[in-house]
């Protein structure tokens, strides 16, 4: 036993210092640095790319489209068709129809204050009859119409003619105003044709117009007299008790020639008088009595020594004679300008006379008014 222990012994030992000898300091190189380990391995990788071709280049893959869905698409929703009937409207029972105007178109001009009747023309196109409806204003300008007016019975089917009368406004402009028609109920019918399917109206328009009065054109109607008594108008002009007489284009003591030239002698004595009174005028708001006085020139065409008063007078009525303008003229070589407002007169119906009175003799009192007339400015 002890022989065969003794063997083991020895290799124990003979281990044992194998094992210290792998612990001593060793004559080999040192172990190179892990870092300096991985940056060869680095270069060596880089070298051996460096000798590999450029690669390819790398197409991203494109991918497959979505595939459709089963969502199902919403269509358009279609009306249902039915078959049910159409319906014809109901007859009304209080129905108009404006037919037309039948006077009075829109836009007639009148007057400050002028009177007038406005007239329709109105059909019954409902199936009732119309008793007791009346024609009654609704809105605008009412122009001083009477309202409520009675129709009267009309038919269905007939057509009635509406009147109502009216006065033009005092001031200018544009005036419109709104009729309906009234059942027995006192229900405002509909009207067919009409404004807003419910009225009818009269459109007028307001202004001054003037027909104007021309002396000239109407001194053969005028009553002329003098200090004598009555005279004809027409001359001659050697009457010595006074003539009225027209001389046109005949020389003035302006030297010039004129139409429209009314003379106007007095009777031959000292302070003779003529005058003239014309038929009736109504006078319209702003109305002027314009004209232009002097004396013919003698028949050397020197101005002669005529001296007189020209007057505007009025009467109204068969009243007394009113002045509304005189003015003194002596034969100067000039012919004098008149203006006279006659807005005091204004619808009045008036008588004018023309009167001239000499300024001592009348022997050379060849008196003309030129162009006399009454006008708007």
């Amino acid at each position: 036993m002890y022989k065969s222990i003794r063997p083991l012994f020895v290799m124990s030992v003979l281990f044992a210092i194998v094992l210290a000898s792998c612990n001593l300091p060793s004559r080999a190189p040192q172990t190179q640095e892990p870092n300096a380990i991985f940056t060869q391995a680095a270069l060596t990788v880089q070298a051996q790319l460096s000798q590999t071709a450029t690669p390819a280049p790398f197409n991203t893959p494109t991918l497959p489209p979505p595939q459709p869905t089963n969502t199902a698409v919403a269509l358009p929703t279609q009306p249902l068709v039915t078959n049910t009937p159409l319906v014809s409207p109901t007859p009304l029972c209080d129905l108009g129809q404006f037919i037309k105007d039948v006077n009075i178109p829109d836009g007639t001009v009148f007057a400050p204050g002028a009177a007038f009747t406005k007239t329709w023309r109105i059909r019954n196109a409902g199936t009732c009859t119309w008793s007791g409806y009346s024609l009654v204003f609704d809105s605008g300008d009412s122009m001083n119409g009477t309202s409520p007016i009675a129709i009267g019975t009309v038919a269905p089917g007939q057509e009635v003619d509406l009147s109502v009368n009216l006065t033009a406004p005092a001031v200018n402009g544009s005036y419109r105003g709104y009729w309906r028609i009234r059942n027995a109920s006192g229900v405002l019918i509909p009207i067919l044709n009409g404004y807003q399917g419910k009225s009818f109206f009269v459109d007028i328009k307001v202004a001054i117009t003037s027909a104007g009065y021309d002396f000239y054109t109407r001194a053969p109607s005028a009553v002329w007299i003098s200090g004598a008594g009555t005279l004809t108008f027409g001359g001659p002009d050697t009457d010595a008790n006074g003539f009225a007489m027209y001389k046109d284009n005949q020389k003035l003591e302006d030297g010039t020639f004129a139409t429209k030239v009314l003379e106007t002698h007095p009777q031959w004595v000292d302070n003779g008088v003529i005058s003239g009174r014309f038929p009736a005028y109504t006078v319209v708001e702003g109305e002027h009595f314009t004209a232009k006085i002097g004396f013919l020139a003698l028949a050397d065409g020197s101005c002669g020594a005529g001296n007189v008063k020209f007057q505007l007078n009025y009467r109204e009525g068969g009243g007394p004679v009113t002045p509304l303008g005189e003015w003194t003229k002596s034969c100067d070589g000039t012919l004098k300008s008149v203006d006279v407002d006659l807005t005091p007169l204004k619808g009045k119906s008036v008588e004018f006379i023309l009167a001239v009175l000499a300024n001592g003799s009348a022997g050379q009192d060849w008196a003309v008014w030129i162009r006399p007339q009454i006008a708007l400015p």
